[in-house]
């Protein structure tokens, strides 16, 4: 008996625990995985809470390649981000604002050497710095500087009896994260000699400018910018190749209507592959196709146009005949490869599982990988699988007890074949019902997919199923799907969330009187409209969204898919107007129990005597 009682004894103090709340800030966030010139090392960044500080913080690691060694770079207190090797591997570089010699603060490139010692700062500029890229001889970089200016809110504080104004003189006036903007204060790409440290203007143009990328010889650089007359009303991008010398002319070199992104050289120069975006009337419904174009210019070639899905984060392969990508498929995101001259795309990876952030140098093909069950970490593609590397929620996933995710596939009543997410709540038994929360992914172009998702099992641990259905208008099933709700907002998707809810009643799994919905961001409008449409929820949370579309007409970041995507009020009329702000317009139909999250999970809450949830 007593080697029994041992065993039994040591499955308690081992058993494994329901997630909580609390676990949230035990996480970590592995991002950015980047190899080194020699493969023999991916650098990455991770980031981590200080629940004590109240302090999120980013630093950047390095494994070897055979992941026995995993090495901590950096350990300031400030958030370092964007590690970047140097082509000739001594160095690798960073953007942090942690505290330097120099006396601007901000943002700052930065610098550690392979060979040992303290980064040190190499960068000392006023203006914004949101991104740089190597050249090829490692003694200069390509640097994206926003034009100093004044921080109006600051300049308010400081001088409170003359307040500045908040001058407006674009169409596109502001942007989440970014606040107002500037017609005269672009983001412009510098040429940076790293002994000398200083920079010197690349273009003779006044555009805004992004993503450059260095030609392998060093002569010449692609980057992203908007030439279009009005420009700020019509949204798109260009690729354009200029050579990489101080005051130079650019040259353009694709035409289309639309985003063009991510220009990407092949290895002998001749090439510029790129990701070609749906036309910009389709501005919100946006599915990248991958093109390769002449670095001379001339006619692209769609190079997946039999593919009809979204792709992303191309790369060559290092003899230059193929390019490898991810695709955005149907809950998942996997690796492909197709010939540089067009053809069937291979599929390389397989499994319920999402792939971002891949990288590539030599023989080292890196990538995050995720799944319903275990949050991003950094893995090595070998023979088109993934390896992992990095472990760095290993141990507290090994704590908890998780909920298992499932694929649900149902027809809508027009007929629409919807596809989605359930979550089982932790300890799920069959035949009995569960109360369960709808979640609702904005966009609406994405996709709830085989990712870890903390919410998912945050609820599933507390008892609820949960149900993520990716509606019409979500991304990963083809462009048709996406853009079939274009002006009709908050009706085939409203016909695909109810049915997904039906589907999972008709399963057993969910009892039909204790149902909740949420989302944010699109999510939160969807939200909006089923509690208007029905009364079968008894408690929402919409966040993020807008119930009334026509009073934030000319206010909010997005007048431009307003404009291409409805038109103006006065130009197409307040009917679609109208139609899309049915929330709002039929407010007095949202009949939400006002205790109802009681109803909802009665062994949890119950109603005071005022209609108030309160906590038994």
């Amino acid at each position: 008996m007593q080697p029994l009682l041992a065993l039994l004894a040591a499955a308690t103090i081992f058993a494994a625990r329901p997630l909580s709340l609390d676990d949230i800030h035990k996480f970590k966030d592995v991002a950015d995985p980047r190899c080194s010139p020699d493969g023999k090392w991916i650098a990455y960044t991770l980031n981590t809470t200080n629940v004590a500080d109240d302090k999120r913080d980013t630093d950047i690691w390095m494994i070897s390649i055979d992941g026995k060694e995993n090495v901590r770079l950096t350990t300031s207190a400030e958030n370092e981000s964007s590690p970047r090797w140097s082509p000739d591997g001594r160095y690798l570089a960073f953007t942090s604002s942690r505290p330097g010699p120099g006396k601007n603060k901000g943002s700052q490139i930065w610098l550690i050497d392979r060979r040992g010692g303290e980064a040190q700062q190499i960068t000392d500029s006023k203006a914004r710095i949101s991104g740089f890229e190597w050249a090829p001889d490692s003694k200069r970089m390509a640097v994206l500087l926003r034009d100093e200016e004044d921080d109006v809110a600051k300049l308010a504080e400081k001088d409170r009896e003359k307040p500045r104004p908040i001058v407006i003189d674009r169409y596109s006036f502001k942007r989440d994260g970014q606040g107002y903007l500037s017609a005269t204060k672009k983001t412009r790409i510098h040429l940076f000699d790293i002994e000398s440290k200083k920079f010197e203007l690349l273009t003779t143009t006044n555009f805004e400018e992004a993503a450059p990328v260095w030609s392998p010889d060093g002569t010449r650089i692609a980057f992203t910018s908007n030439h279009a007359a009005d420009w700020d009303r019509v949204p798109g991008s260009d690729v354009f190749v200029v050579e990489s010398k101080a005051g130079s002319a650019p040259r353009k070199l694709t035409t289309f209507a639309g985003m063009d992104s991510q220009p990407l050289w092949s290895p002998d120069g001749k090439w510029i592959a790129y990701l070609k975006g749906s036309d910009h009337q389709l501005g919100e419904y946006n599915m990248t196709q991958l093109a390769v174009i002449s670095a001379d210019g001339g006619a692209p070639r769609i190079v997946t146009g039999g593919l009809d899905r979204g792709v992303s984060q191309h790369e060559f392969t290092a003899d230059g005949r193929a390019l490898r990508f991810l695709v955005t498929d149907d809950m998942s995101v996997y690796l492909a490869r197709v010939a540089v001259t067009g053809g069937a795309v291979e599929r390389l990876t397989a499994g319920n599982r999402v792939l971002n952030g891949i990288d590539t140098n030599g023989s080292c093909l890196a990538s995050l990988v995720a799944s319903d069950r275990a949050p991003a970490e950094v893995h090595v593609i070998e023979n088109n699988a993934p390896r992992k590397l990095t472990s760095h929620n290993d141990a507290l996933l090994e704590e908890l007890q998780l909920a298992v995710t499932e694929e649900v596939r149902f027809k809508t009543k027009d007929g629409n074949a919807a596809h989605g997410l359930l979550t089982k709540p932790v300890g799920y038994e069959a035949g009995k019902k569960y109360p369960m929360l709808l979640r609702i992914h904005g966009g609406p172009n994405g996709q709830d997919q085989h990712a870890w998702n903390f919410e998912r099992q945050m609820f599933a641990a507390q008892g609820y199923a949960v149900l993520n259905i990716n509606y019409r208008g979500s991304s990963g099933r083809g462009q048709q799907y996406t853009v079939t709700i274009a002006k009709d907002w908050g009706n085939k998707e409203v016909i695909d969330l109810l049915a997904g809810v039906d589907h999972v009643v008709a399963l057993g799994v969910a009892d039909p009187e204790r149902l909740g919905v949420g989302g944010w961001s699109y999510g939160g409008i969807l939200t909006d409209y089923l509690i208007a449409t029905t009364t079968r929820f008894k408690a929402a949370t919409s966040g993020a969204g807008v119930a009334f579309p026509l009073a934030f007409y000319g206010h909010d970041q997005y007048i431009r898919q307003y404009d291409n995507e409805i038109s103006p009020p006065w130009r197409g009329g307040l009917e679609p107007w109208l139609k899309i702000s049915y929330p709002f317009l039929h407010a007095d139909r949202i009949k939400t129990p006002p205790c109802s999250c009681a109803a909802i999970r009665t062994s949890t809450f119950r109603c005071s005597a005022a209609s108030r949830c309160i906590r038994r």
